[in-house]
């Protein structure tokens, strides 16, 4: 049996991993098997990775770099935990995934955007996700909820991340059969159980699963 793939979307501060982790509770009570990962990290390269490209600040990159840096993780990531647990059957969470690159270093940053696709196909493989929830919030109630302080990306500007907003919104227009678009302004319950009705109609591991109000 082949897996399903799920990523999780959005901004800084839209809530994706605290729906990440209600999933991943879900399913657990549900006796589905699944995995939960993230980007960039998920690896032991890849963790390093990602305290060079958010955390580790003396360091100044470009935005050309920062996209390789993300390719290299998702590279390690999909050859090394992705591939091999959608082969074994289970249901991936990849909290970000390749969209987030094509909104942050390319609609964010300016970068190349066709450049980036062309990585992700590479990185990425066959490992494309069969769906993906993103998570739509104002930068401005985003920015409220973060507070001050954060890493490399979430210090940007707030032009910035309206990029970034706005390239998500591209990205799902133009692909709605994948992409689930998300209020993250609502109560964080009812979030999950919009995401978990989707999962049910559209997972055959989930068909006979039971839905319980939180």
């Amino acid at each position: 049996m082949s897996g399903f793939l799920i990523s999780l979307e959005g901004i800084d501060g839209c809530g994706k991993t605290t729906q990440a982790r209600l999933l991943k509770e879900r399913l657990e009570r549900e006796a589905i098997p699944h995995l939960l990962t993230r980007e960039p990290g998920g690896t032991a390269a890849g963790e390093k990775i990602r305290l060079l490209l958010l955390q580790q600040k003396e360091h100044s990159l470009t935005n050309n770099t920062e996209i390789l840096l993300y390719m290299a993780a998702r590279a390690e990531l999909v050859e090394t935990v992705i591939g091999p647990a959608l082969a074994a059957g289970q249901l991936v969470i990849c909290d970000r995934y390749v969209d987030s690159t094509v909104a942050y270093q390319g609609y964010g940053g300016g970068g190349d955007r066709d450049w980036i696709r062309a990585l992700n196909e590479k990185a990425a493989g066959n490992c494309r996700p069969h769906l993906t929830f993103l998570f739509d919030l104002s930068v401005e109630e985003a920015l409220r909820r973060r507070g001050s302080g954060g890493d490399r990306v979430e210090e940007r500007a707030l032009s910035y991340h309206r990029r970034v907003r706005q390239g998500y919104l591209a990205i799902a227009a133009a692909e709605p059969e994948r992409i689930i678009l998300i209020d993250a302004a609502a109560p964080a319950e009812r979030q999950h159980r919009e995401i978990w009705t989707k999962l049910r109609s559209l997972v055959p591991l989930l068909e006979t699963g039971g839905f319980d109000e939180l």
